[in-house]
């Protein structure tokens, strides 16, 4: 009901548009519609590149869904999918200063949904794709990347991945264990699951200390079910079952469906076990029965009320900040492992360092700077970039003001003049039930 209230407050959304230039007299519209505006309109079509000189493409991100996978919530659709695109939108403005247009698409085919991001392209300066189901998430996304000439990153692959890394890394050096020696299992090979698995992969794991686990058990080499990206995955081994997977485990990474692992799924791990159940808002083992069981284990999870919260905002603000500021014409491997280990270094770093801190809170103010800078880096280094940092130093000094402004406080919202007739106009009437709105349809 609380969240109903907030949603409705006025004006609607959660996201506006504002002027970026003084629009006052009659000189200020000359010079920003007819006839001054013709004048960049024509250094544009010169000089392609001029556009992020002389228009927001440059700090402008599409957040593109069909609604197709919305949370944990399933097939809601495009229109349904808006609150959870306007909620990037506005994470995008005020932890990165980045502005974002969020774009709720009826195309539930793939090469439909392709065709038309392509033909928006031009307005944008990176793609954020998001709640699309797998796995037609991944050749949507690949596609992309292929065709067009900046960012495209579908966070729930990615940015669950970087935050994954980060908190594997450090989970792992407390635990006083090697990536080259654990054996992983993870649960969900979806979006996330098929991410998260690439991602210890580039970290160092070979496929062979990596079972990989769905919704009808071990994803394994004689399987006919398999689509190619699971396939990549699949295990030459006698394992079938989750419980099965996870005896003897060192780490479990759970992408997939609340109260799926047992206490005795847990007894059997290895000592010193790492858990990181993510489903949310329920994860795959509940804290309080992973805290009493294995007393040893380092415990994360998706939600704020437990420690180590796994959450996508610590990745996705930073690194479109680092790809868009050098105008990156992708966002590659390099930079996913720079942010990655950006995040790992800033946790080790702080006092707080411990089994109950591996990654950064996710408002963390240190967070934005320190890992745009290092995306930005990688991208330069990689080929990427086609506007280098010069002093990266300089840059982060910079990142940090400029979010010192964006994250100013927003002021409430004030209940306007009743203008309309109609139950629709109280702010009570908007926190009401479904139920109570059909009586007033």
């Amino acid at each position: 009901m609380n969240a109903l209230r907030y949603h409705a407050r006025r004006p609607a959304g959660k996201i506006q548009i504002a002027p970026s230039k003084p629009c006052e007299t009659a000189e200020d519209l000359a010079l920003a519609y007819t006839p001054g505006v013709a004048q960049p309109c024509l250094a544009i079509h010169r000089h392609p590149k001029a556009a992020y000189r002389y228009t927001n493409k440059g700090n402008l991100v599409a957040i593109v869904s069909n609604g197709t996978a919305v949370l944990g919530l399933g097939n809601l659709g495009p229109l349904a999918a808006k609150p959870v695109m306007e909620d990037k939108a506005l994470l995008f403005k005020r932890l990165a200063d980045i502005d974002a247009f969020d774009l709720e698409i009826d195309a539930a085919h793939p090469e439909e949904l392709v065709r038309i991001v392509q033909a928006l392209a031009p307005t944008f300066g990176g793609i954020n794709l998001e709640d699309i189901k797998a796995p037609e998430c991944f050749c949507v996304e690949e596609r992309l990347r292929a065709e067009l000439s900046i960012p495209v990153f579908h966070d729930d692959q990615h940015g669950t991945a970087i935050i994954v890394g980060a908190a594997l890394l450090n989970g792992l050096e407390i635990l006083d264990k090697s990536l080259l020696d654990v054996r992983i299992v993870i649960s969900g090979a979806g979006a996330a699951g098929i991410a998260c698995a690439d991602m210890a992969c580039a970290l160092g794991l070979t496929r062979e200390q990596l079972v990989l686990v769905d919704s009808n058990g071990v994803v394994h080499a004689e399987r006919q079910d398999l689509n190619p990206y699971k396939r990549r995955f699949a295990a030459l081994t006698s394992l079938r079952t989750l419980s099965d997977a996870l005896r003897g485990a060192d780490v479990f990474i759970g992408v997939s469906s609340p109260g799926i692992v047992s206490a005795d799924m847990l007894q059997s791990m290895a000592d010193r076990p790492l858990v990181f159940a993510l489903s949310n808002p329920e994860p795959e083992v509940a804290f309080e029965l992973a805290s009493h069981i294995r007393r040893d284990a380092i415990y994360a999870s998706g939600r704020s009320d437990h420690p180590n919260q796994v959450n996508n905002v610590l990745a996705f603000p930073a690194v479109f900040r680092g790809a868009l500021d050098v105008r990156a014409t992708k966002i590659d491997w390099d930079m996913k492992l720079a942010a990655s280990r950006a995040l790992a270094a800033l946790a080790r770093e702080s006092p707080e360092f411990s089994a109950h801190y591996i990654i950064p809170r996710p408002l963390a103010p240190s967070v934005l700077p320190r890992v745009a800078s290092a995306v930005a880096a990688a991208a330069v280094g990689s080929g990427a970039a086609r506007r280098p940092v010069t002093d990266l130093t300089a840059y982060a000094s910079a990142v940090a003001g400029r979010i010192r402004d964006a994250r100013r406080p927003v002021p409430q919202a004030e209940s306007p003049p009743r203008l309309f007739q109609g139950p629709d106009q109280s702010d009570a009437y908007w926190a009401m039930g479904e139920s109570t709105w059909d009586t007033h349809r």
